[in-house]
Protein backbone atom coordinates (compact mmCIF):
# COMPACT_ATOMS: atom_id res chain seq x y z
CA UNK A 1 0.00 0.00 0.00
CA UNK A 2 1.42 3.37 -0.96
CA UNK A 3 1.07 6.50 1.08
CA UNK A 4 -0.74 8.43 -1.64
CA UNK A 5 -3.48 7.97 -4.20
CA UNK A 6 -6.09 9.89 -6.15
CA UNK A 7 -9.55 10.66 -4.90
CA UNK A 8 -11.48 10.18 -8.14
CA UNK A 9 -13.34 7.01 -9.07
CA UNK A 10 -11.47 4.23 -10.85
CA UNK A 11 -13.08 2.87 -13.99
CA UNK A 12 -13.62 -0.89 -14.51
CA UNK A 13 -11.22 -0.84 -17.47
CA UNK A 14 -8.38 0.24 -15.18
CA UNK A 15 -8.62 -3.06 -13.31
CA UNK A 16 -7.10 -4.78 -16.36
CA UNK A 17 -4.01 -2.59 -16.56
CA UNK A 18 -1.76 -4.95 -14.63
CA UNK A 19 -2.99 -8.04 -16.44
CA UNK A 20 -1.87 -6.58 -19.75
CA UNK A 21 1.68 -6.27 -18.41
CA UNK A 22 2.19 -10.00 -17.87
CA UNK A 23 2.81 -12.93 -20.20
CA UNK A 24 0.68 -15.24 -18.08
CA UNK A 25 -1.55 -17.47 -20.20
CA UNK A 26 -4.57 -19.10 -18.50
CA UNK A 27 -4.96 -22.87 -18.90
CA UNK A 28 -7.90 -24.20 -20.94
CA UNK A 29 -11.02 -24.53 -18.82
CA UNK A 30 -12.17 -28.09 -18.10
CA UNK A 31 -15.27 -29.44 -16.40
CA UNK A 32 -15.09 -31.73 -13.38
CA UNK A 33 -16.05 -34.69 -15.59
CA UNK A 34 -13.22 -33.95 -18.05
CA UNK A 35 -10.65 -33.70 -15.26
CA UNK A 36 -11.73 -37.03 -13.79
CA UNK A 37 -11.43 -38.73 -17.18
CA UNK A 38 -7.84 -37.62 -17.80
CA UNK A 39 -5.13 -40.22 -17.06
CA UNK A 40 -7.56 -42.76 -15.64
CA UNK A 41 -4.88 -45.46 -15.98
CA UNK A 42 -2.70 -43.66 -13.39
CA UNK A 43 -4.12 -44.97 -10.10
CA UNK A 44 -2.22 -42.56 -7.84
CA UNK A 45 -3.23 -39.55 -9.95
CA UNK A 46 -6.84 -40.71 -10.05
CA UNK A 47 -6.97 -40.97 -6.25
CA UNK A 48 -5.31 -37.58 -5.90
CA UNK A 49 -7.90 -35.92 -8.14
CA UNK A 50 -10.73 -37.60 -6.28
CA UNK A 51 -9.35 -36.31 -3.00
CA UNK A 52 -8.85 -32.83 -4.41
CA UNK A 53 -12.34 -32.60 -5.90
CA UNK A 54 -14.03 -34.20 -2.91
CA UNK A 55 -17.80 -33.91 -3.07
CA UNK A 56 -17.71 -32.39 -6.55
CA UNK A 57 -17.02 -35.74 -8.20
CA UNK A 58 -20.38 -37.15 -7.08
CA UNK A 59 -22.41 -34.45 -8.83
CA UNK A 60 -22.90 -30.69 -9.04
CA UNK A 61 -22.55 -28.86 -5.74
CA UNK A 62 -25.06 -26.04 -5.46
CA UNK A 63 -24.94 -24.16 -2.18
CA UNK A 64 -27.30 -21.30 -3.09
CA UNK A 65 -29.78 -22.53 -5.74
CA UNK A 66 -31.23 -19.06 -6.35
CA UNK A 67 -27.79 -17.59 -7.03
CA UNK A 68 -26.56 -18.36 -10.58
CA UNK A 69 -22.97 -17.34 -9.84
CA UNK A 70 -20.18 -19.91 -9.65
CA UNK A 71 -18.30 -17.77 -7.12
CA UNK A 72 -20.16 -16.09 -4.28
CA UNK A 73 -17.96 -13.68 -2.33
CA UNK A 74 -19.02 -13.53 1.31
CA UNK A 75 -16.65 -11.41 3.38
CA UNK A 76 -13.49 -9.31 3.37
CA UNK A 77 -11.62 -9.62 6.67
CA UNK A 78 -8.78 -7.46 7.95
CA UNK A 79 -6.36 -9.66 9.91
CA UNK A 80 -3.83 -8.13 12.31
CA UNK A 81 -1.85 -10.16 14.84
CA UNK A 82 -3.14 -9.87 18.41
CA UNK A 83 -6.12 -7.77 17.28
CA UNK A 84 -9.79 -8.75 16.77
CA UNK A 85 -10.60 -9.39 13.12
CA UNK A 86 -12.59 -6.69 11.32
CA UNK A 87 -14.95 -7.94 8.60
CA UNK A 88 -16.98 -6.43 5.77
CA UNK A 89 -20.14 -8.33 4.84
CA UNK A 90 -20.19 -8.55 1.03
CA UNK A 91 -23.59 -10.20 0.71
CA UNK A 92 -25.75 -7.12 1.24
CA UNK A 93 -26.03 -3.64 -0.23
CA UNK A 94 -22.49 -2.95 -1.44
CA UNK A 95 -23.17 0.77 -1.76
CA UNK A 96 -23.32 0.97 2.03
CA UNK A 97 -19.77 -0.31 2.49
CA UNK A 98 -18.33 3.16 1.94
CA UNK A 99 -20.01 4.22 5.16
CA UNK A 100 -18.12 1.57 7.16
CA UNK A 101 -14.53 2.62 7.69
CA UNK A 102 -11.71 0.40 8.95
CA UNK A 103 -9.24 2.05 11.30
CA UNK A 104 -5.67 0.84 10.81
CA UNK A 105 -2.78 1.83 13.04
CA UNK A 106 0.09 3.32 11.02
CA UNK A 107 2.97 0.94 10.31
CA UNK A 108 1.11 -2.17 11.44
CA UNK A 109 1.50 -5.46 9.54
CA UNK A 110 -1.82 -6.77 8.24
CA UNK A 111 -3.38 -9.29 5.85
CA UNK A 112 -6.65 -9.34 3.93
CA UNK A 113 -8.70 -12.54 3.85
CA UNK A 114 -11.37 -13.06 1.20
CA UNK A 115 -14.02 -15.66 2.01
CA UNK A 116 -16.09 -17.15 -0.81
CA UNK A 117 -18.16 -20.09 -1.98
CA UNK A 118 -17.51 -21.97 -5.22
CA UNK A 119 -20.51 -23.83 -6.60
CA UNK A 120 -21.68 -25.56 -9.81
CA UNK A 121 -18.29 -25.80 -11.60
CA UNK A 122 -14.57 -25.49 -11.08
CA UNK A 123 -13.30 -21.91 -11.39
CA UNK A 124 -9.87 -21.30 -12.89
CA UNK A 125 -7.36 -18.61 -12.05
CA UNK A 126 -9.23 -16.56 -9.47
CA UNK A 127 -7.62 -13.16 -8.86
CA UNK A 128 -8.07 -10.48 -6.23
CA UNK A 129 -7.35 -7.02 -7.68
CA UNK A 130 -7.14 -3.97 -5.43
CA UNK A 131 -6.54 -0.29 -6.17
CA UNK A 132 -6.05 2.11 -3.28
CA UNK A 133 -6.17 5.91 -3.39
CA UNK A 134 -5.83 8.52 -0.69
CA UNK A 135 -8.65 11.04 -0.50
CA UNK A 136 -7.62 14.49 -1.65
CA UNK A 137 -4.67 13.36 -3.77
CA UNK A 138 -5.12 13.91 -7.52
CA UNK A 139 -1.89 12.47 -8.91
CA UNK A 140 -2.83 9.42 -11.08
CA UNK A 141 0.65 7.94 -10.58
CA UNK A 142 0.04 7.74 -6.84
CA UNK A 143 -2.64 5.04 -7.07
CA UNK A 144 -1.45 1.84 -5.39
CA UNK A 145 -2.33 -1.20 -7.53
CA UNK A 146 -1.91 -4.87 -6.70
CA UNK A 147 -3.09 -8.21 -8.07
CA UNK A 148 -3.06 -11.45 -6.05
CA UNK A 149 -3.33 -14.79 -7.87
CA UNK A 150 -5.81 -16.71 -5.73
CA UNK A 151 -5.84 -19.95 -7.74
CA UNK A 152 -8.30 -22.52 -9.10
CA UNK A 153 -10.98 -24.03 -6.90
CA UNK A 154 -13.40 -26.95 -7.09
CA UNK A 155 -16.96 -26.55 -5.79
CA UNK A 156 -17.44 -27.21 -2.07
CA UNK A 157 -20.34 -26.88 0.33
CA UNK A 158 -18.01 -25.10 2.77
CA UNK A 159 -16.71 -21.55 2.58
CA UNK A 160 -13.23 -21.33 1.08
CA UNK A 161 -10.79 -18.48 1.57
CA UNK A 162 -7.63 -16.76 0.40
CA UNK A 163 -5.37 -14.62 2.59
CA UNK A 164 -3.01 -12.07 1.06
CA UNK A 165 0.65 -11.92 2.10
CA UNK A 166 1.45 -9.61 5.01
CA UNK A 167 1.75 -5.94 4.14
CA UNK A 168 2.79 -2.94 6.24
CA UNK A 169 0.47 0.02 6.49
CA UNK A 170 2.15 3.34 5.67
CA UNK A 171 3.32 5.46 8.58
CA UNK A 172 4.08 9.08 9.35
CA UNK A 173 2.02 12.25 9.40
CA UNK A 174 1.68 12.39 5.61
CA UNK A 175 0.34 8.83 5.51
CA UNK A 176 -2.46 9.41 8.00
CA UNK A 177 -5.91 10.04 6.59
CA UNK A 178 -8.72 8.36 4.69
CA UNK A 179 -8.26 5.96 1.79
CA UNK A 180 -10.66 4.52 -0.76
CA UNK A 181 -10.20 0.98 -2.06
CA UNK A 182 -11.69 -0.45 -5.26
CA UNK A 183 -11.68 -4.25 -5.07
CA UNK A 184 -12.42 -6.79 -7.78
CA UNK A 185 -12.68 -10.59 -7.55
CA UNK A 186 -12.23 -11.93 -11.05
CA UNK A 187 -10.69 -14.89 -12.93
CA UNK A 188 -8.74 -15.89 -16.04
CA UNK A 189 -11.84 -15.46 -18.20
CA UNK A 190 -12.36 -11.92 -16.85
CA UNK A 191 -15.62 -12.88 -15.16
CA UNK A 192 -16.49 -10.21 -12.62
CA UNK A 193 -17.53 -12.25 -9.59
CA UNK A 194 -17.76 -9.20 -7.36
CA UNK A 195 -16.63 -5.58 -7.44
CA UNK A 196 -16.93 -3.31 -4.45
CA UNK A 197 -15.61 -0.11 -2.90
CA UNK A 198 -14.64 0.35 0.73
CA UNK A 199 -12.69 2.76 2.92
CA UNK A 200 -10.17 2.73 5.72
CA UNK A 201 -8.36 5.34 7.76
CA UNK A 202 -4.72 5.34 8.83
CA UNK A 203 -4.33 6.74 12.35
CA UNK A 204 -1.47 7.14 14.82
CA UNK A 205 -3.09 4.54 17.07
CA UNK A 206 -6.11 2.27 16.97
CA UNK A 207 -8.22 4.59 19.12
CA UNK A 208 -7.10 8.02 17.86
Amino acid sequence: MTEQGKGEAITPEEFTDQENDTNYKPPPEKTIEEILQIDQEDESLRKYKETLLGQAQTGPIIVEPDNPRKVIVKRLVLVVADRPEIALDLTGDLSQLKKETFVIKEGVSYRIRIEFIVQREIVHGLKYVQKTSKLGITDPEAVDKMTHMVGSYAPKAEIQSYTTPAEDAPSGMMARGSYTVHSLFTDDDKNEHLKWEWTFEIKKDWKD
